[in-house]
């Protein structure tokens, strides 16, 4: 799996996108606490995720990281206050697949440039979505699912809580010609209790919301969106093995600073996420938190963005889809 592969590879060269006439870090940085903005609610699987970071690159980098939460606008509203923060290296965010790609392409109208008003600094983590149906569904695959749709189109219904589950649903839909109809949710809780209550027979979500249910027996699990198998969600075949070659959906969250923040403050923050991800027992509780440790140099997660927005802005248009 090229993609991310290239974002996983270590990294000996830290490579940066600092400009030039930015203003010298003041020695020995970090001098003062560092905030992370998260742009989603508390409790989110990318808020739990960035919390544990924070608290792992607070002993690494000497000073406090506080973590502060500016939900709104799927993700836009805390994306906007971090790109127009002053750019010193103590105010990042945890993007994600949605902020730094996805939004592009589904507002009309954004306040900021992804790729422009950024400095990449590290991918933290990625992991795939999965495809689930109550423990009493018939189907035990994908590919079951999807042909029952096509013998019953009322069937179709499938839960998504989320802009990556709604990419998931489109892509099945444009790989398998299956009149798929997905429903949207704004969060996981309502939509994994529809489904565990039979009002939809399927959803679409992360590992971190799925897997207590999946674990309990009430949701059996039908594929991964990864290219491969999932060690996130262990013995449950890819999508691209049930029949559709080449499917691949892959959510992620990695380290931003606003542009201009400079080169040195953000290859000091690229060094010290790259060691606390090396570290074997915070490897293992990004795994528990339903999240694949990643890493990497900051030019590597610029260039994996770049591909995914060249990606994913023909399919988006193609569908029509618009944020609500």
């Amino acid at each position: 799996m090229r993609t991310i592969a290239a974002i996983m590879t270590a990294a000996s060269v830290v490579w940066t996108f600092g400009t030039a006439h930015a203003q010298a870090p003041a020695p020995g940085y970090p001098t003062k606490p560092i905030r992370i903005i998260v742009a989603y609610a508390a409790g989110q699987g990318t808020d739990v995720a960035t919390r544990f970071l924070g608290e792992q690159l607070g002993r690494e980098l000497g000073q406090p990281i506080v973590v502060e939460n500016k939900a709104g606008a799927g993700g836009n509203l805390g994306t906007e206050l971090t790109a127009q923060a002053v750019p010193d290296g103590y105010t990042l965010t945890m993007g994600t697949n949605a902020t730094h790609v996805l939004n592009q392409f589904l507002y009309a109208r954004l306040a900021f440039d992804p790729e422009k008003d950024f400095e990449p600094i590290a991918m933290v983590g990625t992991f795939p979505m999965v495809v689930a149906v109550g423990a009493g569904a018939p189907h035990h695959s994908v590919a079951d699912l999807l042909e029952s749709v096509k013998r019953a189109p009322r069937s179709a219904d499938i839960a998504m809580p989320s802009t990556s589950a709604r990419l998931v649903v489109e892509f099945l839909k444009e790989r398998s010609a299956v009149p798929l109809f997905g429903v949207p949710y704004k969060g996981s809780g309502n939509a994994v209790t529809d489904v565990l209550g039979g009002q939809l027979p399927a959803v679409i979500d992360t590992p971190l919301a799925l897997r207590p249910h999946i674990a309990a027996g009430k949701l059996r699990a039908l594929g991964v969106t990864s290219a491969t198998a999932s060690s996130l969600v262990p013995g449950v075949k890819p999508v691209a093995e049930q029949g559709y070659a080449g499917f691949e959906f892959i959510a992620w969250n990695a380290l931003y600073a606003p542009k201009g923040t400079p080169a040195a403050v953000t290859g000091a923050l690229n060094a010290a996420v790259n060691r606390v991800l090396a570290r074997p027992e915070v490897r293992q509780r990004l795994l528990e938190l339903g999240f694949e440790p990643a890493g990497g140099t900051a030019a590597s997660l610029h260039d994996f963005a770049k591909r995914e927005r060249q990606r994913w802005a023909p399919i988006i248009k193609a569908a029509g889809i618009r944020a609500d």
